[in-house]
């Protein structure tokens, strides 16, 4: 062993060369070309065996060790090859070497704290998977890592040992990184009061590594925030907020933001310490992640209280929180609008968060792919259209139709977004009524669209003949609807049933004229019964025995006996063209009241309904034909409605039309339809919003 660790240190002679021309100040390193794959294990044992070998603190071992340790920690950098170095058993050799040699020689000489500081380099950069930081920490190197952080206090501040503890407080921050069991090994070996303590620390790296190991240490793990405080790091931290230092404030954030998340007592202390208008200061700062952390941290102040919301409000936090929703940066956006969400649960911060121009960026935000940012804007909205101020707002700038729209990633997202259109609903009445009606009369076309398309889904019932028939409402939408901008005509078209199926709701008759009650005349058993039968019906050449008494229901039966056709006095009568089953159903509604309508025969009795003007067996047909209304046979569906005067087959037509846009604009006829029902559209309105509404009754 004795002869290779001699063999190993003559390789390594050359570094002695580039340390003593740099006149024994810091040792510099001669570059070595790029190990081979298949040499690679074979030089890490030998540098293992080298770090195993027992050595002096004289200055030629101590050379030897760093060069080791240097080229293993250049090796460690490379993430696909730190298993094959694990496997070669570094970690247990690069551990006994973290305990600081005593004599002064080594300590004071070229290798100031350098071996020390590359262990806890090379213990850093393997610390990527939890069996390493695991392995790490069984190896010993927990209470060698926190004597050296405690060092400053008995041996001289030298260069070396300062970035000996800024190594030492980023291997903290790589083993405790997402690792609960070594987060509470660093508290109970006594690891966070000298972090603590190195926030004041006379050098600005040091504080940011010890600020970057609280922030890993404090992150989901309540024992070790209430350490943290408890060491009174908070009035430290909050002094670390106001650094010019970009990346001074931003550790310092994020320490503050790992304390009090899921803590209000925390939360409590840290606004006490003064924390708030520094945190708000950085919504201004040049660093993009201060930013972000800013944002984040001013949302969890506010879920604290009213005040606190009101506080954050009037110290000036709104504009710049509104400024970063624009942000081309994706998380910024994200945070910020979970700040102005919580903001916006407040009354008094709803109006000033549409003033400084709130309202167009989260509606455009609906629009995000990221789930996250969804979330918070709708949760913003639902917040603002708690002020009826607003209200005219967010429709004219078409946040009705991104929320009716919108595709909502997340279940949370899709419940709180139907939370906010029901809100809209509540509030649209009153004042907001008035000025939504005063926009869609005098705004400029695109805003009356807006305002028309929201007020058909919202408005209440009783108001629609003011907003659709006498403010000109209706012909707003049928101009749409007639668009040849196909998106423009589907929310039309979607409008239009939403509020033809409202009005329906509640109106107290059809919008169909309506039919006489028809009597029962004789009953089933007189349908076809020759006895005390007067007259007879030849359809295709088979006998249908009748009664005279029955048939004057009918105004055609009732003309063709009383009048002076030749029928009058004739004994059988010819029925052309109706085949026997239709008209033996239509005798049978003569004759009982009822018929048992189906599919099959409805168009052919329909039309001989409406030929001996029966308008109750009409209705029946129409009710029936209708259940089979397709996207392929509605345009003739709808000629035969127009043909047979046949109004509820019409309006089952209309609707029909209006839902289903997005299976028939792709159809050629579809343009020409439209235009075809737009005026009876018209008149379907007029009569529908016309009629008493059950809240009147």
């Amino acid at each position: 062993m004795a002869a290779n660790r001699r063999s190993l240190k003559r390789k390594l002679e050359l570094d002695l060369v580039a340390l003593e021309s740099d006149g024994g100040k810091s040792p510099r390193l001669l570059q070595t070309s790029p190990p081979s794959s298949r040499d690679f294990s074979a030089i890490i044992r030998s540098h293992v065996d080298l770090l195993n070998s027992p050595c002096s603190t004289y200055v030629h071992d101590r050379a030897a060790l760093y060069r080791s340790l240097h080229a293993l920690s250049d090796l460690a950098q490379k993430e696909e090859k730190v298993d094959d170095i694990v496997k070669c058993g570094v970690i247990p050799a690069v551990v006994r070497h973290l305990e600081v040699p005593i004599d002064n020689d080594c300590v004071c000489g070229p290798y100031n704290f350098e071996v020390e500081k590359k262990c806890a380099m090379i213990l850093g950069l393997l610390a990527i998977k939890p069996e390493h930081q695991n392995l790490i920490v069984n190896s010993g190197a927990l209470p060698y890592i926190v004597d050296l952080l405690t060092r400053h206090k008995t041996s001289s501040i030298t260069p070396g040992y300062i970035g000996l503890l800024r190594r030492v407080a980023d291997a903290i921050t790589s083993l405790a990184h997402e690792n609960t069991t070594i987060k509470n090994l660093v508290r109970t070996q006594g690891g966070i009061p000298p972090l603590v303590e190195l926030l004041e620390f006379n050098d600005i790296n040091v504080q940011k590594a010890a600020a970057a190991a609280l922030r890993t240490l404090a992150f989901k793990n309540d024992d070790n925030k209430n350490q943290i405080v408890e060491c009174n790091a908070l009035p430290t931290l909050v002094l670390m907020l106001r650094s010019e230092d970009p990346t001074v404030h931003y550790e310092a954030v994020g320490v503050i933001g790992n304390l009090v998340h899921s803590s209000p007592n925390i939360k409590k202390e840290v606004l006490l310490a003064g924390a708030l208008q520094a945190v708000i200061g950085l919504l201004s700062s040049s660093c993009l992640e201060s930013q972000r952390e800013a944002a984040l941290l001013l949302g969890q102040f506010a879920s604290t209280d009213t005040d606190c919301k009101v506080h954050i409000a009037q110290r000036g936090a709104i504009q710049p929180l509104v400024g970063m929703l624009k942000s081309s940066d994706s998380q910024l956006k994200e945070m910020s609008a979970f700040a102005l969400g919580r903001l916006a649960q407040d009354s008094h911060n709803q109006a000033g968060i549409a003033y400084h121009g709130g309202i167009e960026p989260l509606i455009d935000l609906l629009g995000s792919k990221i789930a996250f940012i969804q979330h918070n804007a709708a949760f913003a909205l639902y917040g603002l259209v708690d002020n009826m101020d607003n209200i005219a707002d967010v429709i004219q700038a078409g946040g009705f139709q991104k929320l009716q729209d919108g595709s909502f990633i997340a279940q949370a997202t899709r419940e709180c977004v139907a939370k906010t259109l029901t809100r809209l609903e509540e509030k649209t009445q009153g004042r907001v009524l008035k000025h939504l009606l005063y926009l869609m009369r005098f705004a400029e076309k695109a805003i009356q669209r807006r305002v028309v398309l929201a007020l058909a889904h919202l408005c209440p019932i009783d108001d629609c003949r003011t907003i659709f028939i006498e403010n000109n409402g209706l012909e707003l939408l049928l101009e749409l609807l007639g668009s040849s901008n196909l998106k423009q005509a589907r929310v039309a078209s979607l409008a239009l049933h939403k509020l033809a199926t409202r009005a329906i709701s509640v109106t107290l008759v059809d919008v169909a004229p309506s039919s006489p009650t028809h009597q029962e005349c004789l009953g089933k058993h007189g349908v076809n019964n020759p006895k005390l039968s007067d007259v007879t019906f030849l359809v295709e050449g088979k006998r249908f025995y009748a009664h005279r008494v029955c048939l004057v229901k009918s105004d055609i039966f009732r003309a063709m006996f009383d009048g002076g056709y030749r029928e009058r006095e004739a004994k059988d009568i010819e029925i052309p063209n109706i085949k026997w089953d239709v008209f033996e159903l239509m005798m049978r509604y003569i004759y009982t009241g009822t018929a048992d309508v189906s599919l099959d025969i409805a168009q052919d009795l329909l039309k001989a309904a409406d030929q001996y003007l029966l308008e109750g067996l009409k209705r029946l047909c129409e009710n029936a034909i209708s259940q089979g209304i397709t996207v392929e046979n509605v345009a003739l569906m709808y000629q035969m409605s127009d043909t047979f005067n046949a109004t509820s087959l019409k309006h089952s037509c209309i609707m029909f039309v209006l839902d289903q846009f997005d299976k028939l604009s792709s159809k050629p006829w579809y343009g020409y339809l439209v235009c075809s029902i737009v005026p009876y559209i018209r008149k379907f309105f007029s009569t529908l919003l016309g009629k008493p509404s059950s809240a009147d009754s």
